[in-house]
């Protein structure tokens, strides 16, 4: 049962790691190279959130891992108009 808790601390530790690497880019204008780790934190917040079957962890996982992806879209998006 500890383990699966710990599985589930690594998880959630991924998705804020992966958050906190985008506000530089985000929030500051500032470009800095570290977004791309969301590429090694995001499979592996996915890994742990796989060996603790939590679903929501899974996604929230799933969604970091292709925020590159996302925002530019968005940013597509926004900029057509």
């Amino acid at each position: 049962m500890e383990r699966l808790k710990d599985y589930k601390t690594l998880s959630w530790t991924c998705i804020i790691m992966c958050l906190l690497l985008w506000v530089p880019n985000i929030g500051f204008q500032i470009s800095s190279p570290f977004w791309m780790l969301v590429f090694i934190l995001g499979p592996l917040g996915i890994v742990f959130a796989a060996l603790n079957k939590n679903i929501l962890l899974i996604i929230l996982n799933i969604m970091m891992t292709f925020s590159f992806f996302i925002f530019m879209a968005i940013s597509y998006y926004v900029n057509s108009f």
